[in-house]
């Protein structure tokens, strides 16, 4: 194998890792030249890791890989974005952990999308710059839904293809979006959607972020947004998500704290 085929650099942003051995980590990545891919970092574990603080969850980093039988191996690491304040607080970074666990369900190690990666960074920095974590969360998931090939239908009936008017309608993830009144009325498993979350979504759904984050949206909307989309994500990926129940155990919590 020529030299220069032995060894590649990418950049890539940390999605998790798992122990491997007595010092060694695998490490999920997420690249732009590459996609996903795992990778093994041999003693990472040690005390004495150079490599270890470039590797954490949520960071995005310019890595050098050495091919070898199995898994590519990590020689050289070096922080872009370590994202610290998605580690200093209970909050930022369960948001975090969402929108990765979001990216890694619905990825597979097929190739470069550099769309995805693209969309990953951004929504890592405007979390770690401390903009409105709903209003970047919700974003996302509508934008990754788009780029995988799930995006919901928000402007057309899902059943009949009539337009949709600005008026409550229904919801359903089977059928994949909105349900005008007259389909969605008695429909077992179709929820009711509420005429401001609608113009929500579609919002962020047509908008740019730019565009999307100066709407005003009250925390009960912000709420019934990420219900219906998570129904809508758990249907498409047929198992429920880790993060979701913890993230709102840290809401609350973090809410008695600030009462106190």
């Amino acid at each position: 194998m020529p030299a220069r085929e032995r060894s590649f650099r990418i950049e890539a942003i940390i999605l998790r890792h798992s122990d491997w051995g007595e010092a060694d980590r695998i490490l999920t990545l997420f690249s732009l030249e590459m996609g996903k891919l795992r990778a093994l970092a041999k003693g990472v574990r040690k005390l004495r890791s150079r490599k270890a603080g470039h590797l954490e969850p949520f960071t995005r980093a310019s890595l050098q890989l050495a091919r070898a039988r199995d898994l590519p191996i990590i020689t050289q690491a070096e922080t872009l974005d370590a994202h610290m304040p998605l580690r200093e607080e209970l909050l930022m970074p369960t948001y975090a952990a969402l929108v990765v666990e979001l990216l890694d369900r619905f990825t597979y190690e097929e190739g470069e999308n550099r769309g995805l990666y693209r969309l990953l960074a951004n929504t890592l920095s405007r979390l770690s710059a401390g903009h409105n974590p709903d209003l970047v969360l919700q974003f996302y998931e509508l934008r990754l839904l788009d780029l995988v090939g799930f995006r919901p239908h928000l402007f057309h009936c899902a059943n009949c293809g009539r337009e949709i008017l600005a008026q409550n309608q229904f919801f359903s993830a089977e059928r994949g979006g909105v349900l005008c009144p007259d389909c969605g009325r008695g429909i077992p498993g179709v929820r009711p959607v509420s005429v401001n979350a609608l113009k929500y979504m579609r919002h962020f759904q047509r908008s740019n972020y730019s565009e999307a984050s100066k709407a005003l949206i009250t925390t009960a909307v912000y709420r019934e947004i990420e219900n219906l989309l998570q129904d809508y994500v758990t249907y498409h990926l047929e198992r429920n998500l880790n993060t979701p129940s913890f993230l709102r155990w840290a809401r609350s919590a973090c809410q008695v704290q600030n009462s106190d």
